[in-house]
């Protein structure tokens, strides 16, 4: 595949400059490593640092109805859009294929995503015409769960491996076992498909996949067309509570603090209207802030249970706002999780190994033939210039760009500076050898 162009579109109100070089390598550092320090803001300029007032004053957010759009909708009902110069609105979305059309339209101006939609975009899997795509914000880390089906319960808990008799025999007999995801290159696939090949199970082989919408999840369990799902919440609970199913495992005991959801915006947009992103930015911190706070827990989940939002019932979204868990197969969990996390950890910082990450897993299924630019996309697709800008006129002090290697459930380490040597290492890969 053709890289990208990694240098920003430009207009005649922003500086013209790279904000990186993606041939540089890691300075002191052995072998042919990326050199993502090459990607922080200190060394760019351009239209994220502009003075003055929003460009755009009237802004529509796309969600879609999951615990994780929380900062969303505190903003806008609390009035913190307002109070920095936004004047609001919320569009609801049923699946992120349509939430995707929307804002590639127009239709919207910015939009919860999943992490993996703007990284898909950048590298043409998230659909022809798509419009390049940025990360400024991460909304939310965590707070996703893999659900099996209730005739499962007892049989299996958390450890793929335990499952692969059963899916090999499944498959042997034509009849593969059925797994929902939200949407092949998005978050939910992401942890489906690891968590199943680290039990030796080839997700492309071995099972079917199908992509179904985030509120559909459970119906499509109860009329017996799914073995299983990974999704947001409050999607597993509900299943949980119909008694259709039970979870296997949370999202963060795949990877802690993982990256979730984010707020994406087109290119074009956050490069010709930087205040207004910054203004946004500015509100969702305060927005998020507030949901982190456990004493605001309750008053959150009420909030989110009305019909506009996510329709649901404001106990089943309360059950998974923390770190105390039940799995709905007689474990459970009282603390020692991190729960849905919107702030805490750092974790709004849209950090570029995240995306290299979801490069080197793209590679790892065959969704990139080739190797792919991780520099390059990275720089385009994360723009924490938008952050720290913001941040720092806010006075907030922030934990910055963070390099350090990630050790996922499995004990296998992932390097960012090393990514096409990670994807490559799996024994259960789709990688053409």
């Amino acid at each position: 595949m053709e890289a990208i162009d990694p240098r920003p579109h430009t207009n005649g109100t922003r500086v013209a400059a790279d904000r990186f070089d993606s041939t540089r390598l890691a300075a002191g550092r052995p072998g042919s490593g990326l050199d993502l320090t090459s990607l922080v803001p200190s060394a760019w300029v351009g239209g994220a640092y502009a003075g003055g007032g929003p460009e755009v004053r009237q802004l529509t957010f796309g969600f879609v109805p999951l615990s994780d759009c929380a900062p969303l909708i505190v903003a806008h009902a609390q009035g913190l859009f307002a109070k920095h110069g936004i004047t609001s609105s919320l569009g609801r979305f049923s699946s992120w294929t349509a939430l995707r059309d929307a804002l590639n339209s127009g239709a919207t101006h910015a939009a919860q995503m999943l992490f993996g939609m703007p990284v898909g975009a950048a590298v043409g899997r998230l659909g022809t015409d798509q419009k390049p795509l940025v990360i400024p914000w991460v909304l939310s880390r965590n707070g996703q769960a893999i659900t099996l089906g209730a005739k499962h319960r007892g049989n299996f808990a958390a450890d793929p491996k335990a499952l692969r008799p059963l899916a090999v025999e499944c498959r042997d007999k034509g009849r593969p076992m059925v797994f929902g995801i939200t949407l092949p290159p998005g978050t939910h696939a992401m942890w489906l498909r690891y968590w199943l090949g680290a039990g030796g199970i080839h997700p492309d082989k071995d099972v079917a996949l199908i992509t179904v919408p985030p509120p559909q999840m459970v119906a499509n369990m109860k009329t017996g067309c799914m073995d299983g799902f990974c999704v947001g919440e409050p999607w597993n609970v509900r299943a949980i509570s119909e008694e259709l199913g039970f979870t296997a495992l949370l999202s963060e005991e795949i990877w802690p603090d993982h990256p979730e959801k984010v707020l994406a915006f087109t290119e074009e947009f956050a490069e010709a209207n930087p205040n207004s992103v910054k203004a946004v930015l500015k509100a969702l911190h305060e927005a998020s802030a507030w949901c982190d706070d456990p004493a605001n827990h309750d008053a959150l989940a009420a909030l989110l249970a009305q019909p506009e939002y996510l329709n649901a019932p404001a106990a089943m979204i309360r059950a998974r706002l923390s770190g105390a868990v039940e799995y709905g197969d007689g474990r459970r969990q009282a603390d020692g999780l991190r729960g849905l996390t919107f702030q805490a950890r750092n974790a709004n910082y849209p950090q570029p190994k995240h995306c290299v990450w979801w490069l080197s897993q793209f590679r790892r299924w065959d969704m990139l033939p080739t190797p792919p630019d991780y520099l390059g996309v990275a720089g385009r697709v994360m723009r924490p210039d938008f952050y720290e800008a913001a941040m720092k006129e806010l006075g907030v002090t922030h934990g910055g760009a963070d390099f350090a290697p990630e050790t996922l459930f499995d004990g296998r380490t992932f390097d960012p500076s090393e990514p096409e040597e990670y994807a490559a290492s799996f024994l259960i890969t789709s990688i053409r050898q």
